[in-house]
């Protein structure tokens, strides 16, 4: 027990695991991938998976931590939210309860995973008896908008995520709804940064997939080194969530992480934290917790 435990959602996008595995391997203590037995989304859609990759899993797999965790992942009469929760529930159960569940998906990358494994150590008591005592951790995404020939476009203001938990009663995808412990740890998110035909087919396959807006496409196609700083508003859901965009000229994690640290549009202050971090813990000083599994996802397993 208190183990490291690392866990993916392997879908159509796996190939993207090959970037976001190697970063979490050396201090993990064991790495689940989990996978539809029937290899669909959770819009139901089929994808395959080819041999090769497992080939690459074993070749990087030298420590033998990986798990591919199989199971029924889709329901077709929830939603493609109520799957995913349902998924992340299954997972963390596999995982084990009395370790750190660190969950990510595919398009998720640690620039600086051992900095945020010296925060969950910091909180090992919580693993004693997790169920009196849920606590979940946020990091930060930078967004990565696009990649280009020399570098990338990414949103330049930071959002939050969170990555892990003592006790998984998750009630919305990775939300426990219990105390946040933030931490200045930035994960690249490579939601957009695909090319065209593999953008429309996650756009195609997604939770949110009625509420993207109707400008997102023209701006993500337009968008280029030369012209990124002239394009404003563009979320794919509410335009005005990410007014801007920035420019890394490389794709090196050692550099990017260098940049990220160095930029204040991109830092959290460490007086922000503090603050966000007194008042969740002052939130939840008095709150009445009874903390169990949703048994709604239970029943439809």
């Amino acid at each position: 027990m208190k183990k490291i435990q690392v866990g993916f959602l392997m879908s159509y996008d796996y190939e993207l695991l090959k970037k976001s595995i190697p970063p979490v391997y050396q201090l993990a203590d064991t790495i689940f991938l989990a996978l539809d037995h029937k290899k669909r989304t959770w819009s139901g859609n089929h994808f395959e998976v080819d041999p090769s990759f497992y080939d690459w899993v074993n070749k990087l797999d030298v420590d033998k931590k990986v798990i591919i965790y199989e199971d029924d992942f889709y329901v077709s009469t929830l939603s493609g939210m109520q799957n995913d929760t349902r998924e992340r529930h299954m997972l963390a159960n596999k995982m084990g309860i009395g370790n750190w569940l660190i969950q990510v998906d595919s398009d998720e990358i640690f620039i600086d995973f051992e900095k945020f494994v010296k925060k969950l150590r910091q909180y090992d008591s919580y693993l004693i008896h997790p169920e009196k005592h849920p606590i979940q951790f946020a990091g930060f995404h930078i967004n990565v908008y696009k990649y280009l020939d020399e570098g990338m476009l990414y949103i330049d203001k930071p959002t939050k995520l969170l990555l892990a938990t003592n006790y998984p009663n998750y009630k919305y995808a990775k939300n426990t709804k219990e105390r946040i412990v933030y931490d200045d740890t930035y994960i690249l998110h490579e939601g957009l940064a695909r090319t065209e035909e593999e953008l429309l087919l996650k756009l195609d396959n997604w939770s949110h997939k009625h509420d993207i807006n109707a400008t997102f496409l023209q701006k993500w196609r337009m968008a280029n080194k030369d012209n990124y700083h002239t394009i404003k508003d563009v979320f794919y859901l509410d335009a005005e969530i990410w007014p801007e965009l920035g420019y890394f000229p490389t794709s090196d994690l050692t550099e990017i992480k260098k940049m990220v640290y160095s930029d204040p549009k991109l830092v959290i202050p460490k007086t922000k934290l503090f603050f966000r971090n007194f008042g969740q813990w002052f939130k939840h000083l008095f709150k009445n917790k009874k903390p169990e599994f949703e048994t709604y996802f239970a029943e439809k397993s």
